[in-house]
This record gives C-alpha cells, structure tokens and sequence, in this order.
C-alpha cells in the first residue's frame, strides 16, 4: 500500500522524500493539495520534510542510506543538520528578501538583510565547499540521506538566486550538485535543473485599474412604492411651528396645532408610513429623574440609524418617581424597521402598539404627544424629546 505525500508539486521540501522512496524502493504517491509537506501512514501523519524523510528511508532496513555504523549515522545527521540551518537557512532567508515576502522593512535595512544572508550562506558553501574538495559525498565512502537532503535544500539557490558567477567561487559544491540532479533517480522526480542566469526577484505590480466603488445595498425601505408624505416636510414644519411661532404669538399652542398638528394629518400617509405608541416595560425602576431622563436621551441617541426613516415624541411623565416612560414613533412602512429592531437594544426594553388612526381617541392622544400637551392623561410633563 502507497504513503500519500500531501504536498505541492514544486515544493523541495517534498522532494527529499520523493527521492528517498526512489533510493529506498518504497512506494510513496505525491497528492497535490498542500503546500507544506505532510505524510499519511497507517499509524498517522508525518510532517516536517526531513522528518518524513527519515521516515522514508527506515522503511526498508536493507539500503544504506544512513551508512552502516553509529557514527555513520552520526555524521548523516550533522550533515542534515548543516544542510538545514547553515545552508536552507540563509538560502531561504535571500529568497524571501528578494521577492518581498518578509515583514516590511525600510529599503536600506532589506539591503542590510540581503547582504548579511548572502554572506551568511557564502560563509556556509565555503566550508561545503572545502569538505567535499576530498569527498565526494558528505559522508564518505557512501551516499547517504544527507546527500539527498543537502542536494535538495541547494536547488532553490541554484535556480533562483547563485547564478553561475556566484557559484563558480565554489567549484566543488558546484560538481556535487551537477553530479547528483544528473543522476536518474534525481532526474525521475526533479526533471531538468537548469542554473539561474539572474537572480530571481519580486515582480513589479501591474497597475490594477481602479474599480469604481460598489453602490452599497439600498435599505429595503428605499424600494417601497414612493408616499406622498415628505418625511422631511414634516419635520421642517414641526421645528418652524415649535420653535419660532413661541416667539411671534400670544398663544403658540393654539397656532401650533392650527398649523403642526393640522399640517401632520394632512400630510401623513396611512399606506407609506405606520404610526406606534411604545411603553417602557420597568417604569417601576424610574426612581430618579435624570437618570430617567438620561435614559431616554440614550434611547434617541441609539435610534440616530433611523433618522431617514423615522420621527419620534418620548415623553416622561409624572411630578414623583415612579416616573412614566410613553413614546410615539412615526416610521416609514407597515412595519417597525427590522434593522431597528436588529441594532438598537432598546427596542426591546418597550412595549409596541401599531396605531389604529381609524380610532378617534388613539388619533387626539397622538396630537397631544406631539403637540407636549400637559397635563398628559391627567400628570404632569417632567420631559419631552424630540427625534426628527
């Protein structure tokens, strides 16, 4: 039964095990859909790529990829060791400067970042490159995993970054790896190697044409058929009314429902609007009077998602606490806006009763919150707002 290697097809970390399964006679089958080598076997999964292949290569206890002695298997390891951290390490670290895949840095400290891998890794084929000027593998006299780790952990630098200038410095790194990706079992699973002629960096981002800005999801009100009620005419008349008519007449209250309170019903429009008488739940807890007061103020304040949509009177009542919360909210629609009700939480703290305008006395009592008649249902008035 085949290993599935969960990795990508272009991954060299993929590859180590890959070769190894070639090198070892084991069946391993590559599934294309991870980036990140991972192992399935019967006794569960593997990851981490030198891991796996460790794993690989102890399948079959006959082949000699780990020498044939402790300190054999000594060496293999300090090699796969080197190979990681000194060699992938510092080759990694440059691929990742060049295409501008680190955390963003000022252009000078990338320069700075670039110099110090390269430095780094040309420290590192240096002393590779004196080992294998009198050995022909890493582990002398066999081929071992660390060859086929060290080889793989190399190809990124030679077909991306250590163009033939580069590498010539090294000529003895140089024949190592030529000498192992043209062997066939190299060959099956790595294809054709070819050195970089430049070395790779990121590409420049086409300007992208700038997309004009999506219309954001009309409200599901602005799709009702139009009223012929003007929501803004009413609450331009109503602070005309409120506000100057107190200062030209004797009488403002009379004149203010000659004029507000007229003017909203002949306004109004039963079928584009819906009226609502709402009662505080926990009148009980109004003890104190600004607090109460306050209360309310929240209340309107919260309610500011509604103003295209809405008018409203809250009124507090009564000269001793307990005091009486009432409120009158004018919206537009049959219904009480769903994201009203969705993102204001006080909704909730109120009862609601849609008004019924064919009942005369539910229609004075709506004149009457409006207009901050007092007294109000036989109290008094501690407070009256106006959401407009």
């Amino acid at each position: 039964m085949a290993l599935i290697l969960h990795a990508g097809e272009k991954n060299k970390n993929a590859y180590k095990a890959l070769i190894a399964a070639e090198y070892s006679v084991v069946d391993v089958e590559l599934a294309p859909n991870f980036e990140d080598p991972v192992l399935e076997t019967p006794d569960g999964p593997i990851f981490e790529s030198n891991a796996i292949a460790r794993y690989v290569v102890r399948l079959n206890g006959d082949n000699a990829l780990y020498g044939s002695s402790l300190m054999d298997y000594a060496h293999v390891e300090q090699w796969i060791d080197f190979s990681s951290l000194e060699i992938d390490a510092n080759i990694l670290s440059w691929y990742r400067l060049r295409m501008g895949q680190t955390t963003y840095l000022p252009s000078a400290e990338v320069m700075k970042a670039e110099e110090a891998a390269i430095s780094s890794l040309k420290r590192a084929l240096g002393a590779l490159n004196t080992h294998l000027a009198s050995n022909k593998y890493l582990v002398e006299p066999f081929f071992t995993l660390a060859d086929i780790i060290m080889t793989c952990n190399l190809l990124m630098g030679f077909t991306q970054l250590m163009t033939k200038s580069f590498t010539s410095k090294f000529p003895h790194v140089e024949r190592y790896f030529w000498s192992l990706v043209h062997q066939p079992k190299f060959r099956k699973i790595l294809g054709e190697v070819k050195q970089a002629e430049t070395v790779v960096e990121e590409k420049p981002k086409e300007a992208e044409e700038e997309e004009a800005p999506k219309p954001k999801p009309k409200n599901p009100l602005d799709l009702l058929p139009p009223s012929k009620m003007i929501l803004d005419e009413w609450k331009r008349l109503y602070s005309n009314t409120k506000i100057i008519f107190p200062r030209l007449y004797s009488n403002p209250k009379t004149i203010f429902r000659e004029v507000a309170i007229e003017g909203f019903w002949d306004m109004y429009d039963p079928e584009g609007y819906s009226l609502w008488f709402c009662d505080y739940k926990y009148n009980d807890e109004n003890n104190v009077s600004f607090v109460t007061m306050n209360k309310v103020g929240g209340f309107l304040q919260r309610m500011d998602l509604a103003r295209k949509y809405g008018f409203g009177k809250m009124l507090v009542i009564g000269s001793e606490s307990p005091f009486k919360v009432k409120g009158l909210w004018l919206f537009r629609g049959q219904e009480i806006p769903q994201f009203v009700i969705d993102e204001c939480y006080d909704m909730e703290l109120y009862e609601w009763k849609k008004v019924d305008i064919s009942d005369e006395a539910q229609k004075e009592l709506i004149s009457q919150m409006i207009e901050d008649c007092e007294p109000f249902e036989g109290e008094p008035l501690l407070d009256a707002k106006c959401f407009k």
